[in-house]
């Protein structure tokens, strides 16, 4: 099931207050479960649900929000598929690039590993390295920020 079309039906369950919804398409079940205001148990047939215990049902939970740091302001370069992001072309090499380096247009900046294959990814633009944004060895999503290079 898409992950969009999940993301609505729990949007839905929130807002309407309804305390159970199952979908099935195909062979795909899920169940999104309002236990508690505020808390969602979600499961399939493959998954158990978890059992969650109030200690306080009726005190509202305080969701407390931690201030991102500040990033570097200039050109953002953003990973173009799913996969594995390496900063070296093998274990003991050297890395592409490190923060402060000068990289030009079309250098190398990180290899991307999707599906048993290793993609190099090159800047699109020249400029100075501010900040590389993802650990070695980390999942990548699409779009994702891996480097920002003013």
């Amino acid at each position: 099931m898409d992950l969009r079309k999940l993301k609505k039906l729990i949007d839905l369950v929130q807002e309407s207050g309804i305390a159970e919804l199952e979908i099935t398409e195909g062979e795909e079940k899920v169940r999104i479960t309002s236990k508690l205001a505020g808390q969602m148990v979600y499961g399939s047939p493959h998954m158990m649900p978890q059992m969650m215990s109030p200690t306080h049902a009726a005190e509202p939970v305080a969701e407390v929000v931690a201030a991102e740091p500040a990033q570097p302001e200039g050109h953002i370069v953003k990973s173009p598929m799913v996969g594995t992001f390496y900063r070296t072309p093998s274990p003991n090499a050297k890395s592409f690039v490190e923060v402060g380096q000068t990289v030009k247009d079309g250098e190398t900046l990180c290899i991307i590993e999707a599906m048993k294959l290793m993609n190099e990814i090159e800047s699109d633009v020249a400029g100075v390295v501010k900040a590389i944004l993802i650990e070695n060895g980390q999942p990548v999503e699409y779009g994702q920020p891996l480097f920002i290079i003013g």
